[in-house]
């Protein structure tokens, strides 16, 4: 009995071995760099000097108004002697509402270039994917992974289908 349920067994883990040995051989697995692929398409590219020049006008704005504050406090430094307590007071209390409105001006700011960068790729990511299902369907790939420095590690460079999508993307407009 025990050696018909050893041979059962053996005959169980050849079988197995052999599925899973067949089955690993039709896997195809290909990797996409998102972001190379959102900042190289023409469309990316775009998208990426308009958000600049809309950065950097906030930016220049922020910093005019953070050097009206910085001037307002030495002002108020070089004068605070001459000044009676309530005069210092409420000089005081207006160089800290300005500075208050300037970190939420630059908090408002950020979430809005932020939310900007949202609208201007969510349709290039959108196209992307789109070609990258195309490209998958027609050469039955098992999977494509979004490369990051936490999901692909090292690959084939044969896998990278980034240039390959870019390509594509940008003939396809």
């Amino acid at each position: 009995m025990k050696l018909k349920n050893i041979t059962l067994s053996l005959v169980a883990i050849t079988f197995t071995l052999g599925l899973s040995q067949a089955y690993a051989a039709e896997i195809k697995v290909g990797f996409i760099d998102m972001q190379k692929a959102i900042q190289e398409t023409a469309t990316g590219k775009k998208a990426k000097k308009a958000l600049e020049d809309e950065f950097n006008k906030k930016k220049k704005d922020l910093e005019k108004r953070e050097a009206d504050i910085k001037k307002m406090g030495e002002d108020f430094e070089k004068r605070s002697m001459a000044m009676n307590e309530d005069a210092r007071m409420k000089k005081q209390q207006e160089i800290q509402g300005q500075m208050r409105q300037y970190q939420e001006m630059a908090a408002k700011s950020q979430m809005e270039i932020q939310k900007r960068e949202r609208d201007l790729t969510q349709p290039i990511v959108t196209k992307l994917k789109g070609i990258i299902e195309d490209i998958a369907k027609k050469e039955d790939f098992t999977m494509i992974l979004e490369k990051s420095e936490q999901s692909v590690m090292w690959a084939k460079r044969e896998v990278d289908l980034t240039d390959r999508v870019i390509k594509e993307y940008d003939g396809k407009k």
